[in-house]
């Protein structure tokens, strides 16, 4: 008896393995982006992200911060529509273990400029919630950017 596969399946082995692809993940620090300093209130982190509230469409950023809450980078998850913005758990968290984040927060925009969280909001926020606490990375806040200074806050509120 012989255990040594058959000529044809070894081929096909061989040629399965040739089109294996090795994917490496780095970290890439963007140059162009100005650094702020330790941001300490939910009103200081809408101030340096105000620039949403010029946005035509809904943009979902994610600010990494380390052991202390200082920033670390931030990242522009997703760019959507006027009403929505395109948010899964894998991606916002992605760039936070590449960059060891001990704490995130979200921030995005309301273009239409109203203030109050979208039961999608809510339940998006939820389930980001969860996803930290499972990768033992803390949520500090979700804000809404909605004007010029205006914001809602989810931990100020009670949701988070």
């Amino acid at each position: 008896m012989c255990l040594s596969r058959p000529s044809h399946l070894r081929e096909k082995t061989a040629m399965n393995q040739k089109y294996l692809k090795r994917i490496i993940a780095q970290y890439v620090r963007e140059k162009d982006v100005t650094y702020f300093p330790s941001m300490q209130s939910p009103e200081e982190v809408a101030k340096h992200f105000s620039y949403l509230a010029t946005r035509d469409r809904e943009e979902f950023v994610c600010l990494h911060l380390d052991k202390g809450n200082h920033p670390l980078c931030w990242d522009r998850v997703s760019v959507g529509t006027l009403s929505e913005a395109l948010i899964h758990p894998r991606e916002v968290f992605k760039t936070a273990l590449l960059s060891n984040a001990s704490a995130v927060l979200f921030l995005h925009n309301h273009p239409s400029g109203r203030g109050e969280p979208s039961a999608e909001d809510r339940k998006i926020t939820k389930k980001l919630q969860d996803a930290g606490k499972l990768l033992e990375i803390n949520v500090l806040d979700h804000l809404i950017i909605h004007g010029e200074s205006d914001y809602f806050s989810f931990r100020e509120h009670g949701l988070l």
